[in-house]
């Protein structure tokens, strides 16, 4: 490798922002916050090229970023962010503190993943000081949405991987440091049920108890990884039913299922069809499923494994530890960008943990750290020591 290696940016700057940036609330349904991070964002896109571009997603408001350095070049790198957050404008949890005697940050989204935008940056702002630059080029896409599913984003995502030769995705690593070699297909279904109302202490029995069959059908549900490998589910929303002295007859589930292989998909959603078909065959029942998978599994492939090997090597030239990746349960963009057909890593952020909670965190060391390996990276490929295939 070439001894020719990126200067380890300055953490104070890249901790400020990151701070600034969690302060401003961007919680996926929170439009007006979303509107004020993306405008932050584009200013600090803006002093790395001029060419940033506001993409219109939905008649909400929200926007994608796009930022593009030299275009033309080849190859062209792909490198994939979110904006939003899972905290919505009413959390308590809205800003960033240093904690554990000043080793960790945290606040909301300061690892999943401003944190890793801020980390991203850097890395283009490092490899933009160095001679080989002019021989690569870039794209920047943060997309306001990967939290809800990626439902307006992904048309975009998945037409912008066409023109790349690899796509790095910038979510957390895992908190031992580990980046992450493939993910879960993921999916919300929705099962609604219509049974039938009746006076509870007049006439039961002529009643069909939606709440009670639809628990049932719950239950049912809820057994299926035991007998299907590398799956997961979770009933994360129940509800249905009025007065308590009716029968109740509707009632409504939602199910957020993860599949870790193309096969395990086709079984989940095979078994779920099934046991909502058993339960339309009693009398007095109708259960609608409806929803399905947004996201296909990202799996690791022979090239990937190569460039994770890569990625590594430069870790271990920068002094750092050699790199693990493991499989994790949740999805990215990372997942609809391999759909695409575009070779990807993914979890090269910094080490973060606490996702999704107010104990989310980011070890601040690791913002320069990951920074300038995500940089070495980058130059290895510009000088022609890592080869990409052609898109």
């Amino acid at each position: 490798m070439s001894a020719s290696c990126p200067a380890l940016p300055s953490l104070p700057p890249l901790l400020e922002r990151l701070q600034c940036w969690s302060a401003i609330n961007s919680g996926s349904n929170h439009v007006a916050g979303l509107t004020r991070m993306a405008a932050a964002l584009e200013a600090a896109l803006l002093e790395l090229t001029p060419t940033v571009e506001r993409v219109p997603l939905d008649d909400q408001g929200r926007v994608a970023l796009c930022a593009t350095m030299r275009p033309a070049a080849s190859p062209r790198i792909l490198c994939s962010g979110h904006y939003d957050t899972v905290f919505d404008a009413a959390s308590p949890f809205q800003t960033a503190q240093v904690i554990d005697h000043d080793q960790r940050l945290n606040g909301p989204g300061v690892a999943d993943m401003k944190g890793g935008i801020v980390v991203m940056l850097a890395a283009l702002a490092a490899l933009e000081t160095m001679p080989a630059a002019d021989q690569i080029g870039w794209t920047v896409l943060l997309t306001p949405d990967e939290e809800t599913g990626s439902g307006v984003s992904a048309a975009l995502l998945q037409q912008t991987a066409q023109s790349h030769h690899l796509g790095l995705v910038f979510e957390p690593s895992r908190e031992n440091g580990a980046m992450v070699r493939s993910r879960a297909a993921t999916a919300v279904f929705t099962a609604e049920l219509r049974g039938r109302a009746a006076h509870a202490g007049s006439n039961p029995n002529e009643g069909r108890n939606a709440i009670t069959a639809l628990a049932e059908f719950c239950l049912a549900v809820e057994k299926l990884p035991a007998s299907l490998p590398h799956t997961l589910v979770n009933i994360g929303n129940f509800r249905g039913g009025g007065a308590v002295n009716i029968v109740p007859d509707h009632a409504i589930a939602e199910i957020n299922v993860r599949a870790a292989t193309a096969e395990a998909v086709t079984a989940l959603t095979a078994a779920l069809t099934a046991l909502a078909a058993a339960l339309n065959s009693r009398d007095g029942f109708q259960l609608k499923l409806s929803g399905g998978f947004d996201r296909a599994p990202l799996q690791s492939t022979p090239y990937t494994e190569h460039l994770f090997a890569e990625f590594s090597r430069c870790a271990v030239a920068l002094g750092q530890a050699p790199l693990t990746w493991v499989h994790v349960s949740g999805g990215s963009d990372g997942n609809l960008l391999h759909a695409a057909g575009l070779p990807v890593l993914d979890g090269i952020g910094p080490v973060g943990g606490g996702l999704h909670s107010d104990r989310e965190f980011v070890e601040i060391a690791s913002l320069t750290a990951r920074a300038q390996l995500a940089a070495t990276f980058l130059a290895r490929i510009a000088r022609g020591e890592i080869v990409l295939p052609r898109p």
